[in-house]
């Protein structure tokens, strides 16, 4: 019998009919389903008690490698925040789009039902992400491992009334020093997050790459860059205030200035069940409108 989590964090009312959907077929399907607390108790609190015969689990320690699949309800966010509680247990996500762009959230809310049949064939495959691990060392102590990013890690500046200046290095070679709002460094999969909208290139997923993108830079001539996965980047903040925010695929952490940041390769992947017809070109013509002429649009690309 087939185990799946199913994992979300707002509950709207206008999912409802999408949730029971997954929810029916699940059962009918004879699927052993367990589903995240926080999220259970969010319909619950909303008056409706389809979900009151499930199992639950904790999302910090719930989750185990008899899982045959986490199935994720919202959008992009949603899928890196289960990929916190997978950590490194390679349980393969399906993503549900209840959001709105969706890039790794590729199921839309037409497709569940066609999509959990598929899923039972085990006709899909898996795409594997590389990660992002983090580690730092305040003066004095020892390095102590921050956490794993799908998407990336982000360096800013913890008020808004002063930039921030950061001397990155890789494999020890000093590069420069970013004198800017921040700094990202990204995956291939958060290529299309917080760096493309900082004028960042577009990364196929399936490249062993890491980019680094400066946010605002004061330097003008400060561009993004790619490099290799196999490089260790090392930054590290300088004093011009006190703190700065550390920010993995939007978990936020607070830390004092002159911290050494380490990032490397994780020795694990983020695994994304991907559906017939549901590639990373598909999805970046989608959802950036590739070949969209609003001139012509009889011609348009469906």
């Amino acid at each position: 019998m087939k185990k799946v989590a199913i994992f979300g964090q707002v509950y709207k009312s206008s999912h409802e009919v999408y949730v029971s959907t997954l929810i029916d077929i699940l059962k009918n399907e004879k699927i052993c389903v367990f589903i995240n607390n926080d999220y259970k108790e969010s319909v619950t609190n909303n008056g409706l008690k389809f979900l009151d015969h499930l199992d639950t689990y904790n999302g910090d320690s719930g989750l185990d490698s008899s899982f045959n699949a986490l199935i994720t309800l919202g959008g992009d966010g949603t899928i890196l925040r289960a990929f916190n509680q997978i950590k490194d247990l390679n349980i393969p996500v399906l993503g549900i789009n209840l959001g709105r762009l969706g890039f790794l959230a590729t199921v839309q809310k037409k497709e569940i039902n066609k999509a959990i049949k598929e899923f039972l064939k085990e006709d899909y495959t898996i795409d594997e992400r590389t990660m992002l691990k983090v580690s730092y060392k305040e003066s004095g102590s020892e390095f102590t491992k921050l956490g794993y990013a799908l998407n990336d890690l982000t360096i800013t500046k913890k008020d808004t009334n002063s930039m921030i200046g950061v001397d990155a290095y890789l494999n020890h070679d000093y590069l420069t020093t970013y004198w800017a709002d921040g700094v990202i460094i990204s995956t291939p999969t958060g290529s299309t997050g917080y760096s493309l909208s900082c004028q960042g290139p577009i990364i196929m997923p399936n490249t062993n790459n890491f980019l680094i993108t400066p946010v605002a830079p004061h330097n003008l001539n400060a561009r993004p860059i790619v490099i290799s996965d196999q490089t260790e980047i090392k930054l590290k903040v300088l004093r011009r205030e006190d703190q700065f925010l550390a920010s993995l695929d939007s978990r936020v952490s607070v830390m004092d200035v002159e911290t050494e940041i380490i990032v490397t390769k994780a020795p694990h992947t983020a695994k994304i069940i991907l559906l017939k017809n549901h590639t990373f070109i598909n999805t970046l013509r989608d959802k950036l409108l590739w070949g969209y002429d609003s001139r012509n649009k009889q011609n348009n690309r469906q």
